[in-house]
C-alpha cells in the first residue's frame, strides 16, 4: 500500500478506525492538498445518541483536530422515514414536534465534540429537511430515480437480509437509500463536501451517492467506513442491563456512564484506548500492557478520559472520586445514579430482585432473582440470601438505602 501523507488517514489507521475507504489514495490526496469538508450523517430518532455512534463521532473530532472541516448532518428529513439498514422491524414514525426536540437533544452531544464556528475548520451543523421537505416527487423520481436499478437495490446486504427473512420492507423504507444518496450529492453542491464518514452498515447507501454525483455532475467523492463494533466476548457495544449506554447525562448520569467504562472486558481495553480517547499512542501500549490488578489503572483512566470527552472535566472527575469513595471506603450515596420509591411501596415491603431491575442493575425482575440465587446482589452492603426477599422502611438509611450488583455497579433508592 502507498505511504500515506494525510495526518487524518494515518491518524485513522493507527488507532483502527477505517474499515473500508471507497479510493484510500484518492481520498489521501486530497486531504494533503488542503481543508477537507467531510460529514457523518445521523438521523434524530431519540433524543440522545449512544456509544453505538461514537466511533463516527470520534472520526469527525479527529478530523477537526488534523485541520479539516466536520459537518453534522442532522436527518429531520430522513428520520421522517426511517433507516432501515439492517434492522428487523420498521422504525416507528415521529411527528414534527418530536424530531425537533430530538434534534434539540442531538446539539447538545455534538457541543461536547466539536468546535461550532464560522471559520475555515469550524463544525458545522446542516438538516436535510432543508432540501428534502421541499422535493416534489415526481420531478424527483424524473431526474434522480433513473439513476438507482432495482437490481443493484436488492443486492445491498442490509436490504438482501431483510428480504431473506421474509420480514416486510416498505416502500416507504426503500426510498431511504436513494434519499441518503441525495443527500451527499446536495451537501457537495451546497458546502463542497467529498467524503462522507459512517458505520460499516452505511457502506452502501455511501456508495450509492457517490456513484449518483459522478453520473449528475461528474463530481469524484470518497466513502470511508468504521467497523462494527463488538466487546472480545462478541456482543454487541453498548448495550447493559439497563439499556442504551446514552451520551446524554439526562438519560445516564455521568457516574454511570463513567461505570459502563470502568467495566470493560480486559481484552477490550487497549482497543478502547485507541479509539475512544485521546491519549497518545505510546501511552495507549503502557497502558493495555497493563496485566493482573493492575489493569484496573487503565479501566479507570478509559473511564475518565471518554467520560471528560461526552461530559467534560468536571463531571468526569466526580464521578471517578464518587467511584473511589463507594469501593475504597465502604460506599456513600453521594453521587451515585438513584431512583425514587414511594414510601408507601417500602413500608409494605417491596420486591428487592424488582427493585434491581428498576434501578437498572439487571434486565427483568427474574434477572433479579438470578442475581440474588447467585450471591452478587446487596442491600446496604450486605449480600441477599432470599430470591423472594423484600426491602423495607426499616432498610432506610436516613431516606435512602443502596442496591449493588456484584462489585461494581450500584444505584440509591430514595424514599419519596
Amino acid at each position: 500500500m502507498t505511504t500515506l501523507q494525510s495526518l487524518f488517514l494515518k491518524t485513522l489507521i493507527e488507532r483502527g478506525f477505517i474499515h473500508q475507504c471507497t479510493d484510500l489514495a484518492g481520498l489521501d490526496e486530497r486531504l494533503s492538498a488542503g481543508i477537507v469538508p467531510a460529514y457523518v450523517g445521523f438521523d434524530a430518532t431519540a433524543d440522545s445518541l449512544h456509544t453505538g455512534h461514537l466511533l463516527p463521532i470520534m472520526t469527525l473530532r479527529w478530523l477537526q483536530k488534523c485541520g479539516h472541516k466536520p459537518v453534522v448532518l442532522i436527518g429531520g428529513g430522513t428520520t421522517q422515514i426511517g433507516d432501515p439498514s439492517f434492522r428487523d422491524t420498521s422504525r416507528p414514525l415521529l411527528d414534527d414536534a418530536r424530531i425537533a426536540e430530538n434534534i434539540a437533544g442531538l446539539k447538545k452531544v455534538f457541543s461536547r465534540y466539536l468546535t461550532f464556528g464560522d471559520g475555515p475548520t469550524d463544525a458545522v451543523m446542516v438538516d436535510n429537511a432543508d432540501w428534502l421537505d421541499p422535493l416534489r416527487y415526481l420531478p424527483f423520481l424524473r431526474d434522480f430515480g433513473t439513476h438507482f436499478t432495482i437490481n443493484r437495490m436488492l443486492s445491498f446486504d442490509s436490504v438482501r437480509q431483510r428480504l431473506e427473512r421474509e420480514q416486510p420492507l416498505t416502500l416507504l423504507e426503500f426510498n431511504y437509500m436513494v434519499l441518503q444518496a441525495f443527500d451527499f450529492l446536495e451537501l457537495s453542491r451546497r458546502h463542497g463536501l467529498v467524503l462522507q464518514m459512517g458505520g460499516s452498515d452505511q457502506w452502501g447507501n455511501i456508495v450509492n451517492g457517490i456513484e449518483l454525483a459522478r453520473r449528475i455532475d461528474q463530481r469524484q467523492l470518497f466513502g470511508l467506513t468504521t467497523p462494527l463494533l463488538t466487546t472480545s466476548s462478541g456482543t454487541k457495544m453498548g448495550k447493559t442491563a439497563g439499556g442504551a449506554v446514552w451520551l446524554n447525562a439526562e438519560r445516564l448520569s455521568p457516574y454511570e456512564f463513567w461505570q459502563f467504562w470502568r467495566n470493560t472486558e480486559d481484552d477490550d481495553v487497549a482497543r478502547f484506548l485507541r479509539l475512544f480517547t485521546e491519549l497518545p499512542p505510546e501511552e495507549v501500549l503502557r497502558l493495555g500492557r497493563l496485566q493482573g490488578s493492575e489493569l484496573n489503572e487503565a479501566k479507570q483512566i478509559l473511564a475518565t478520559e471518554v467520560t471528560r470527552l461526552a461530559h467534560g472535566d468536571e463531571a468526569a472527575h466526580a464521578a471517578a472520586e464518587t467511584a473511589r469513595r463507594t469501593f475504597a471506603e465502604g460506599g456513600s450515596p453521594e453521587g451515585l445514579p438513584s431512583i425514587d420509591v414511594a414510601r408507601a411501596e417500602l413500608e409494605a415491603g417491596a420486591s428487592v430482585a424488582a427493585l434491581l431491575h428498576r434501578a437498572g442493575l439487571a434486565s427483568s425482575n427474574s434477572e433479579g432473582r438470578r442475581l440474588i440465587r447467585g450471591g452478587g446482589a446487596k442491600l446496604n452492603g450486605a449480600t441477599v440470601g432470599d430470591e423472594n426477599a423484600v426491602a423495607t422502611t426499616a432498610d432506610l438509611r436516613g431516606d435512602a438505602l443502596t442496591l449493588a450488583a456484584g462489585r461494581k455497579r450500584h444505584a440509591v433508592l430514595r424514599a419519596v
